[in-house]
């Protein structure tokens, strides 16, 4: 190259980096003054946001500085192309691109991929501000302090957005156990065709959402409410609780031990179907959307065995009147509803495995000289209300067909007066419950599959009770029970007359607690029949170790 192409090369270098260099500072000085203009920023932040600043428009002026050289430089070569070729000599030995030149192949090849770079790399970061600034130019660009601060109105935005409802809707008062209930009413269930019905949270059709709830109100169902929060976003003053929580909402309430099993066995139901993994942490009991602190002991103790740990009843008293949030949360409002008998009868199989253990109960397979199995009778008697008029009576009816049968045992129990493990060990012995319509049949699922139950009424019942009355029948059905039937007192001796026409609801009232006669030909007969049946279907034996989907329990024989 000669002396006067190198000293226009130089030149064009020089004036195109100048020229570059003064681009820069003015379109620096305009926009980014424009910039802070618009957007106010405090004075402190000029510095931190001026070097973002000269790092794009170093970056985009470097670009436009490649290109302007290469253009420049290109010029000057097809000038020296041009000169060279009008004094070119065939003798002299040439090359078109001397080693010397600055425009080399190798270095156009390095140096067309550097500026591609460049601007390939502006573009990029250009995009990625464009996307995310508040401002409308091309040339806008966002700092992390920004973006933090749009974050955090977001999250305001967010906590504001949690909407507290009653936990007891007043607008279902009249269908408060129809459908979704008036209990949470917002939300639905999810159910699948044959399983237990329930509301999780989070999960997918929470949108992510965790449950908190507002109020602590034990009288007024309507001053207690529910609201759905994203975990990141908790409302102002919340409490976080960890772990796994089980909210049960009961139409009748906790300590009656029917109601009590039926509003329990659902959450047993979600344990089995998700393989037992996870116990409640604590449990939150409603009534009519009324907070309640209390299981009866009955429903405790098997809840503990059940769970495998002690229950723990939130009362709130910790956390005042703030709102409190549950890491995961479980809600049930259908008790049984929904589940197929199969389902309830492997709810039932686990619950009563796992009180037989916690209850050190052993079974103890017993036959007569003759090889015939024992078969246990119990007599489950009541005191008071419904109870038997003539109880004595009653019992030898039954102690007489008892012992006309090889390997029959007749014992008679009051359930006042026995613990929760005495009444697991009496159920566990017994193949033929005979006991008066109360809560107490409820320990009827206790006893082994196939067993039979015996059921009697005082009068009135058949007429005026309404469907409640057959309750023992579906809980026998659920738990694989034979319910054998039920004797209704067609006289009702001695009972109070009723003021109304005996067929007058009215008279439910004195009806409902009324002492049971008896009928010594028909109850000797259903013995006989109940007795004859149970030997010559004999009972399902029972596994030495049985699994209920991936929750395993063994009962222990002997």
């Amino acid at each position: 190259m000669s002396k006067s192409s190198r000293r226009i090369s130089t030149q064009a270098l020089c004036i195109t980096f100048f020229f570059v260099l003064s681009f820069f500072f003015l379109f620096f000085f305009l926009d980014s003054n424009l910039w802070f203009l618009k957007h106010k920023k405090p004075r402190k932040d000029h510095k931190k946001l001026s070097f973002i600043f000269i790092q794009d428009h170093i970056l985009y002026a470097s670009s436009i500085w490649c290109i302007a050289f290469h253009v420049i430089v290109a010029m000057n070569k097809v000038a020296s192309d041009q000169k060279a070729h009008r004094a070119y000599d065939p003798k002299a030995k040439h090359t078109l691109f001397r080693v010397s030149s600055p425009y080399t192949p190798k270095a156009f090849i390095y140096s067309l991929a550097f500026t591609i770079a460049l601007c390939v790399l502006f573009l990029l970061r250009s995009s990625i501000q464009t996307s995310f600034s508040p401002s409308t130019s091309s040339w806008a660009f966002v700092s992390t302090d920004n973006y933090t601060e749009e974050l955090d109105k977001m999250g305001e935005m967010l906590k504001r957005s949690v909407t507290f409802l009653p936990l007891k809707d007043l607008r279902f008062a009249d269908t408060a156990l129809i459908d979704h209930t008036w209990f949470m009413s917002s939300l639905y269930d999810t159910h699948r065709e044959g399983e237990v019905q329930y509301q999780e949270f989070p999960s997918e059709s929470s949108q992510g959402r965790i449950l908190c709830i507002k109020g602590h109100d034990t009288h007024d169902g309507s001053w207690n409410y529910y609201g759905l929060a994203w975990p990141r976003f908790l409302p102002d003053n919340a409490t976080l609780l960890k772990g796994l929580t089980f909210v049960s909402y009961n139409h009748y309430n906790y300590d009656n031990i029917w109601h009590g099993l039926s509003s329990m066995v659902p959450f047993v139901a979600w344990h089995v179907k998700n393989g037992c993994k996870m116990g409640p942490a604590r449990w939150i009991l409603y009534h009519w959307g009324e907070l309640r602190f209390n299981m009866g002991v009955w429903l405790r103790t098997l809840m503990e065995a059940t769970f495998d740990g002690p229950i723990n009843i939130e009362d709130f008293k910790d956390y005042g009147a703030v709102p409190v949030c549950f890491e995961k949360a479980v809600v049930m409002r259908h008790n049984e509803g929904g589940m197929t008998r199969e389902k309830r009868m492997e709810v039932y199989d686990l619950i009563r495995c796992k009180a037989r253990t916690y209850c050190n109960v052993t079974k103890t397979r017993i036959r007569t000289k003759r090889g015939s199995p024992e078969i246990g009778m119990t007599l489950f008697m009541r005191t008071g209300p419904r109870s038997f008029r003539n109880e004595s009576i009653v019992v030898d009816i039954f102690r007489k067909e008892c012992a006309k049968v090889d390997g029959c045992r007749l014992s008679i129990a009051y359930a006042n007066n026995l613990t929760v493990c005495e009444q697991v060990k009496l159920m566990s012995s017994t193949d033929i419950l005979v006991s008066p319509h109360g809560a107490q049949l409820t320990n009827m699922f206790l006893m082994d599959r196939n067993s039979s139950v015996m059921e009697f009424f005082p009068k009135g019942w058949l007429k005026l009770a309404g469907i409640g009355q057959y309750v023992y029948h579906w809980i026998a059905s659920w738990s694989g029970m034979r319910h054998q039937g039920a004797w209704r007192d067609p006289l009702g001796e001695g009972v109070e007359k009723c003021p109304y026409p005996e067929d007058d609801r009215r008279c439910m009232s004195v009806f409902k607690n009324a002492r049971i006669g008896h009928n010594a030909t028909h109850f000797g007969e259903w013995a006989r029949n109940v007795l004859g049946d149970q030997v010559n279907v004999r009972k399902l034996e029972q596994a030495t170790s049985k699994r209920y989907g991936d929750c395993a329990c063994a009962t222990r024989l002997m």
